[in-house]
């Protein structure tokens, strides 16, 4: 969702967003889009889900400025870095933050219900603990080796990203691009980064504080902040 936000925003597309509960969600999401996941991005009668088709849409009605690079070698490089991350750094930083903090109803119910009514916020924690079991089951929680598979997948990435970004400041070429907008928001839960639709409200329970933490001296959380 914030790798679709961000792209709009980059590209100066005003647009409006409405924000779904998880697990509640899956019902209107199936109505407008036929399938369960957002972002969804909907122009007109146009229903496009998936932040990936989202940014390919709009690389063609608002081609500047462009988050695909011009050299077709670059390009490629970018958009396979960006399916690469959407494959396994953003369900693994998901998986391994969720799998700290799910035990924490009431701030993860006060994170996702931020600026919803009182009355939707106390039906929303009353009925948590149904929607902790769509969540689970929605993002792979499965049990202790899949949450340390995510967290070794995540510590890798951070280490990729820290040496593909060493040389220019970008992971493909010598300009912002796709590949770096996507590694940036998909990071954004475990980095915490200013300015972002992902930051983590104040104040945090102890173990968000210390995910965020266990990250926080890595040079690839550095680059994250910078991007942003």
């Amino acid at each position: 969702n914030e790798k679709a936000r961000w792209a709009l925003d980059y590209k100066g597309l005003e647009h409006r967003r409405l924000n779904y509960l998880p697990g509640p969600h899956m019902r209107p999401i199936r109505k407008l889009s036929g399938q369960t996941k957002t972002p969804v991005l909907r122009i007109g009668n146009d229903v496009i889900p998936g932040s990936a088709d989202i940014i390919d849409r709009l690389e063609q009605i608002a081609p500047s400025p462009a988050l695909y690079p011009q050299d077709p070698a670059e390009r490629a490089a970018a958009l396979e870095l960006q399916d690469e991350f959407d494959r396994k750094l953003g369900p693994s930083t998901r998986l391994a933050l969720f799998s700290e903090m799910l035990d924490e109803g009431a701030y993860f119910c006060r994170m996702f219900t931020d600026g919803k009514g009182l009355p939707v916020r106390l039906a929303y924690r009353a009925a948590y603990p149904m929607a902790k079991g769509l969540i689970k089951k929605g993002n792979g929680l499965t049990g202790q080796d899949a949450v340390d598979r995510a967290f070794k997948t995540l510590a890798d990435m951070l280490d990729e990203i820290a040496e593909m970004s060493e040389a220019t400041g970008f992971l493909v070429g010598e300009q912002f691009s796709v590949a770096d907008l996507t590694a940036a928001a998909l990071l954004a839960p475990a980095i915490n980064p200013p300015n972002c639709a992902m930051t983590r409200p104040e104040p945090m329970p102890g173990c968000v504080e210390d995910f965020i933490a266990r990250w926080a001296g890595h040079p690839a959380a550095a680059w994250v902040k910078e991007i942003y």
